[in-house]
């Protein structure tokens, strides 16, 4: 019995010159030269390196040239990788000069005449293995007719020149000596009876995945996008209540020329050799491994979205395993530690499973360990947040480090800030001997942070008790808040305004204000310290539609702009207002409540 081999051919869409076999696992390289019959010097001699991968049916393209090369939608530079199947295109160099793959199954030569392999009592030899058929590729006409056909077409060729490949392909089916109607409807039946044992066998196999699982294995490989999130399933994978989580780079992966960032799509090697064995061995004890990455240079232009999926696809390519990807792509919900990513796999990305945490583990190097934290690491963690994400899951973290290698325990640092510890039912202001509200008209200035929780205060303690609210962020200019705080005192109202106001000239414009007025003027100093900020500004982003973010430099600028208010000022009294967090939303306060930043 012959044993069908799978090769891979790439060829030239207009069938000039013919196809170049790439050998499994073997470097091509591709360019200007007789063997492509490319002339434009634009196109390099050594412009692309092509790897086969037959058993995956994908080849990974390579660009070595200066001038770009573009595999169906992703445009490469010089440097970069992606992975190329068998429905894309290659243009090799500035969308010129189009080829494609194919993936061809040959016997080799027996030097037994050939028997027919397509009678009613036989089966076609190893039919699992060859590429899927329609009724049509069972039946060629004569050689000589296809010879005529290619005459008239322009398109014939010296038989000296044609290619094994080309001959192969070409090469008639044995008939039986029945009319050829019958041999017709005869291999019709065989090929519909085919078909139904296949579709049973893969309805019986995937019974048994769930019986053993639980739940459904994913069939091929899916990109979803989800706004700020991507979503990647890679065939095979399968649901579980035991998630095992993992960051990429610098956990997975790390960079090949040993540089923080990468210099190129293929500047990454797997970080240690015990990291493939460790997760085929979670996937043997039943877990889902699933990587979970923040890649906010996507958002920002920096890095195209399709470089990135080629990236990933490589690395599972090269790991030979089923896992799922979550990529934050962007700020708010899903960008960790913030838990989005996670509850979304929970709740919408595990067949409906149930996931308990008590089993679940989470691995990054982003982990708060301080410089020398190992006596050959001397750079401490760049951030806390990948700790910070196992954290506000409530599952168990480890470093690769610790996870992959065995090390001990390193020492960390969590943020100074820590959103659980902040009091729901402390005092809202101080002295508690003052009042919010004064029965007399008076004019309120705030001095605080932005994102402090000034406004929200303002408005349910003193804008609801009949004080005209002006705002800098409404009205545009502060020459415009003295234009309203002058017509509310006018009018015999009283009147807060609502600005940072963090220095004595910003303060001075209302005073004298008041003073001409007659009437009295108080200081609410809001509390919240710069995290506090940060962080509610974060919350913010998450939560409120159309908010215009604060950014850190602007929140920044007013620490360094600060001085703290005084009597002395023309003040008659300065109430220090404590930011006290208050949800009705359980949600709500869930959200809160997590570290937003590393």
């Amino acid at each position: 019995m012959d044993c069908v081999v799978m090769k891979c051919y790439i060829q030239s869409t207009d069938g000039k010159p013919g196809p170049i076999e790439l050998p499994d696992g073997v470097g091509v390289i591709l360019g200007r030269g007789p063997q492509t019959g490319i002339i434009d010097r634009k196109c390099s001699k050594q412009q692309v390196e092509l790897v086969a991968n037959v058993e995956r049916k994908v080849v990974r393209v390579s660009q070595l040239g200066p001038n770009p090369t573009s595999v169906g939608e992703v445009k490469l530079k010089h440097g970069e990788s992606t992975l190329m199947k068998d429905n894309q295109t290659l243009y090799l160099v500035n969308s010129l000069y189009p080829y494609t793959i194919v993936f061809n199954t040959e016997s080799p030569r027996n030097t037994e005449k050939p028997k027919a392999t397509l009678r009613m009592n036989k089966k076609p030899v190893a039919a699992a293995a060859s590429p899927k058929k329609t009724l049509k590729d069972f039946f060629s006409t004569s050689e000589s007719n296809k010879r005529s056909q290619r005459e008239e077409d322009g398109k014939s060729e010296p038989s000296s020149k044609r290619t094994k490949f080309q001959e192969s392909a070409s090469k008639p089916v044995e008939s039986d000596e029945d009319s050829e109607e019958e041999e017709i409807s005869r291999k019709l039946r065989e090929l519909q009876e085919t078909a139904a044992k296949a579709n049973q066998t893969s309805r019986n196999a995937s019974a048994d995945s769930s019986v053993t699982t639980g739940g459904r294995a994913c069939s091929k490989d899916t990109w979803e996008e989800h706004g700020k999130l991507l979503v990647f399933n890679k065939k095979g994978v399968q649901p579980s209540s035991k998630v095992a989580g993992f960051d990429i780079d610098g956990t997975i992966i790390t960079t090949k020329s040993g540089k923080v960032f990468p210099t190129s799509a293929d500047d990454w090697r797997i970080l240690y050799p015990e990291v493939p064995k460790k997760l085929k061995a979670l996937l043997a004890d039943g877990y889902k491994v699933v990587f979970f990455t923040n890649q906010m240079g996507i958002s920002r232009g920096k890095l195209r979205p399709e470089v990135f999926k080629a990236k990933a696809e490589a690395i599972l390519d090269h790991l030979g395993i089923p896992v799922q990807i979550f990529v934050a792509t962007g700020m708010g919900i899903y960008r960790k530690p913030v838990t989005g990513m996670w509850d979304y796999l929970c709740e919408k990305a595990n067949d409906g499973i149930t996931v308990n945490k008590d089993e679940c583990i989470y691995v990054g190097d982003a982990a708060g360990r301080p410089a020398n934290w190992a006596p050959d690491r001397k750079k401490k963690d760049f951030s806390s947040s990948d700790r910070l994400f196992a954290l506000n899951i409530g599952i168990k973290f480890y470093t690769p480090e610790e996870y992959f290698l065995g090390w001990k325990k390193a020492q960390f640092q969590l943020p100074t800030f820590d959103p659980r510890a902040l009091d729901p039912n402390g005092p809202l202001y101080e002295p508690l001997s003052s009042s919010l509200v004064s029965s007399s008209q008076e004019v309120v200035v705030t001095v605080g942070f932005p994102a402090a929780g000034k406004s929200s205060f303002i408005k349910e303690h003193l804008v609801s008790k009949g004080y005209v609210y002006a705002n800098r962020d409404t009205l545009g200019t502060w020459q415009k808040c003295v234009a309203a705080c002058e017509e509310a005192l006018r009018n015999g109202k009283s009147i807060v305004v609502d600005n940072t106001n963090p220095d004595k000239e910003s303060r001075s414009r209302y005073i004298s204000c008041a003073q001409k007025a007659g009437v009295p003027i108080r200081c609410f100093l809001f509390s919240a310290p710069v995290e506090v900020a940060k962080h509610n500004n974060r919350f913010r982003e998450m939560t409120s539609k159309g908010h215009v973010s604060v950014n850190d430099m602007v929140i920044n600028s007013y620490k360094s702009k600060y001085v703290a208010p005084t009597l002395s000022e023309g003040f008659s009294e300065i109430l220090k207002i404590n930011f006290v967090p208050n949800f009705k939303d359980p949600d709500l306060k869930a959200l809160y409540q997590q570290f937003s930043e590393g």
